[in-house]
């Protein structure tokens, strides 16, 4: 599948295109913010505030925002925030330019940017799978992951010659007509909306839903897991190459320009690259390969003296950024069913964000105690075990083959008594007849009955055998409510868990033996 795939949607290609300007824009703005900081008392603080200012957020509303982007309608959602960012910045725009822009006054506008990219985040990344094929998730990623670097690498030097001529004021104009730019999109473009024939989840019901779900779900785990051990050594780079080229290679902000650019460039030529990739090497072999060619990247930067080597091996780190940033984005997407998209998306960006904020941290520490170069080493250590430990710990290689398209199988519960929605927690328990000699083989398929239930709703589940009638066994599991278990019946199952619940189908001991208990309060 070409990488340039998805860009035959118009939607996604518009969305796209504004995605890349919007980029350009937020990095054009960080070297603005930073430049109006720079003649300010103890500008170096104030200027690593700027960072603060737009990632904190992010990490402290990643999980909510999530939440939020799976219970509203995405598309709607995306026009409030983006709307909200482009008055955050004309905001900036306008104080900037009648000279009222007071450093809190620039810290807290961008705090504000910053919220507004973490009620954006999530439900950008869960409207791609409603916007291209299935089999095209994987090229999205990259496309997206494309933009970002693209971003990275040009946005600073294009604000850089517009900073120096004409000042900020018009950097921060430029970032506000982006977010106008995505807006006036969402506002024309038009993609499938969900149907909703169930009220809405609560917000905090819905937040333990998508716990449940990670927590039943070790294929997403497992990503995630993998997500930490690139990210935490990759972020020893991304924060020492500052000091790196300003002590150890004698550049100017100009050369540590150049070398962000290098690593841009190995991104877009990572994203180029990724259809044939894909064809060689299973996921978790491009973690692996990516793993390798970034510790490469690190160690070009701790030890090598000549800029143009480090430059090519910084190319070959952008590359194994892309590699694995869309690898790990992609197999998350392809894991999780609609209804839960955004929840287990803003968990994967809250370790992304996390990862790096905290290793970035860490590394600046071990920098300071023990030298730069030091560092890196270890951090190319660290990506040496993280490519060797794919062979104990591999990500999921057919994701694209799951099906997890809504399914609703299960039959509506026979009632004698309409519970309310609020009613519960519901106890839900089902026979099985199950012959002495098949009993490993049910046990082995009922584990994975058990996980669906749990992916899908049960706070609890537990197999049981009935002592009290021959060959016997009875699952029971329960759900905080009856308007959850509603929610189970119609809108989170899916495809893959009837594939599931088909292994056992042949024991079901039938209908009649399926109850409803809901709790009630002894008077």
């Amino acid at each position: 599948m070409s990488t340039w795939a998805p860009l035959r949607s118009p939607v996604y290609r518009a969305l796209w295109i504004a995605q890349l300007v919007s980029n350009l824009g937020t990095w054009m703005q960080t070297v603005g913010a930073q430049w109006i900081l720079v003649e300010e008392p103890n500008a170096a603080a104030l200027v690593a505030f700027v960072q603060t200012a737009l990632a904190l957020p992010v990490m402290l509303l990643s999980i909510p925002s999530g939440v939020l982007a799976d219970l509203v309608d995405r598309r709607r959602l995306l026009i409030g925030a983006q709307a909200g960012m482009a008055l955050a910045s004309l905001t900036l725009t306008v104080f900037t330019a009648t000279g009222h822009t007071t450093p809190a006054v620039l810290l807290s506008l961008l705090f504000l940017l910053g919220c507004g990219q973490a009620l954006t985040a999530p439900a950008w990344q869960a409207i791609q799978p409603e916007l291209v094929p299935r089999d095209q998730i994987t090229s999205a990623a990259a496309l997206g992951s494309m933009s970002i670097n693209i971003g990275r690498a040009v946005g600073p030097a294009i604000a850089g010659v517009i900073v120096s001529v004409a000042g900020p004021t018009v950097v921060f104009g430029f970032n506000t007509l982006s977010f106008l730019g995505i807006v006036a999109v969402l506002v024309v473009s038009k993609w499938p909306t969900r149907a909703r024939t169930l009220p809405s989840e609560r917000p905090l019901a819905a937040l333990q839903a998508g716990t449940r779900f990670i927590r039943a779900a070790p294929a997403i785990r497992r990503v995630l897991f993998r997500a930490i051990l690139f990210i935490a050594p990759a972020s020893a780079v991304w924060s020492l190459l500052p000091v790196i080229a300003h002590s150890r290679l004698g550049l100017s902000s100009d050369g540590y320009g150049l070398l962000l650019g290098a690593l841009g460039l190995g991104a877009v030529c990572g994203a180029l690259g990724l259809s044939r990739l894909r064809v060689l090497f299973t996921p978790t072999q491009r973690l692996a390969l990516a793993a390798i060619l970034f510790g490469f990247g690190a160690v070009a930067t701790a030890l090598v003296p000549s800029v143009p080597v480090v430059l090519v091996l910084l190319v070959g780190a952008g590359l194994a950024w892309l590699l694995a940033m869309s690898t790990l984005n992609s197999t998350m997407q392809l894991l999780l069913p609609a209804w839960v998209r955004a929840r287990g998306l803003s968990v994967y960006m809250l370790v992304f964000m996390g990862g790096q904020a905290i290793g970035s941290l860490l590394w600046g520490l071990v920098a300071g105690a023990y030298g730069a170069v030091t560092a890196l080493l270890i951090a190319a250590g660290m990506l040496a075990c993280c490519a060797v430990s794919t062979l104990w710990w591999p990500i999921r290689h057919n994701v694209e083959d799951l099906d997890l398209s809504p399914a609703a199988f299960w039959p509506e519960p026979q009632l004698v008594v309409e519970p309310d929605p609020e009613d519960g927690p519901v106890l839900v328990m089902r026979g099985y007849d199950v012959p002495p000699e098949r009993v490993a083989e049910f046990t082995a398929a009922m584990a994975l009955v058990g996980r669906s239930r749990q992916r899908t709703g049960a706070m609890e589940w537990r197999l049981y055998r009935d002592v009290g009638t021959v060959d016997r066994y009875v699952e029971a599991f329960v759900v905080r409510s009856w308007a959850e278990h509603m929610h189970q019946h119609q809108v989170r199952l899916t495809a893959r868990d009837h594939e599931i619940e088909l292994t056992v189908a042949d024991f079901a001991a039938g209908s009649q033996t399926v109850a409803h208990l809901v709790a009630v309060e002894p008077g």
